[in-house]
């Protein structure tokens, strides 16, 4: 079976992980705790960073991107990058953005100050940094309401890639409580279609030890 080295709050490594469910293929999720910088798995990805997933055959896969990327070539059926050319390039944009500039704006703020410093043990979280990543969020929001007025989800009429990546890195917040729902309706309309995808129950089961997901993180209907 393949094997898929992850991280928890990671959301490329979550990201994987419901593309891989999205097409029916199973994989053995290994914890891999990054700042242990243990030898074996600096070994198979020098970079030290998750998710990394190990093929049947002993192919070896780095990168969010060019994991799923490489799913999706091999195991076409549904496909989740698009059926034509505008379509595959609007769903990499969209990818791109959450993977980016989500990244840079929002996760890097919440996710390492709340939890990876704690993890690492490298002094207290930064409350300027939070309140950046609390503010950005709000942008990033309005903009899923704004793609999926127009469109069924966010990249056309089709579930794609676009919509599990921002799903990935929206579900990571959420289990820290940091997703202002109320104040962004259609948004949270968009997140509960998603939400109630079988290829999402995993994610939903995740739980941290020592930091519990608020009581609406399981929960379809919020």
């Amino acid at each position: 079976m393949r094997v898929l080295y992850h991280l928890w709050l990671s959301p490329f490594s979550r990201k994987v992980r419901i593309m891989l469910d999205e097409k029916g293929l199973e994989a053995e999720l290994r914890l891999e705790k990054v700042w242990e910088r243990r030898d074996e798995f600096l070994a198979i990805n020098p970079a030290g960073k998750v998710p990394v997933m190990v093929e049947e055959n002993g192919i070896v896969l780095s990168d969010s991107y060019a994991i799923c990327e490489y799913i999706e070539e091999t195991h076409p059926d549904p496909p989740l990058i698009g059926k034509d050319p505008y379509s595959r390039a609007e769903a990499r944009r969209i990818v791109a953005w959450f993977d980016g500039k989500f990244t840079r704006e929002v996760s890097s703020n919440l996710i390492y100050e709340k939890v990876v410093k704690r993890f690492l043990g490298v002094g207290k979280p930064n409350s300027k940094a939070i309140r950046a990543g609390t503010t950005n969020i709000h942008a990033h929001l309005d903009y899923i309401a704004y793609l999926t007025d127009q469109r069924n989800w966010l990249a056309g009429d089709d579930f794609s890639l676009a919509d599990i990546a921002a799903a990935a890195h929206i579900s990571a917040l959420d289990y820290l409580g940091d997703v202002p729902w109320n104040e962004h309706e259609s948004a949270k309309d968009w997140y509960a279609r998603v939400k109630s995808r079988p290829s999402f129950r995993t994610i939903l089961g995740d739980h941290i030890p020592g930091l519990p997901p608020p009581k609406h993180y399981a929960d379809l209907d919020f």
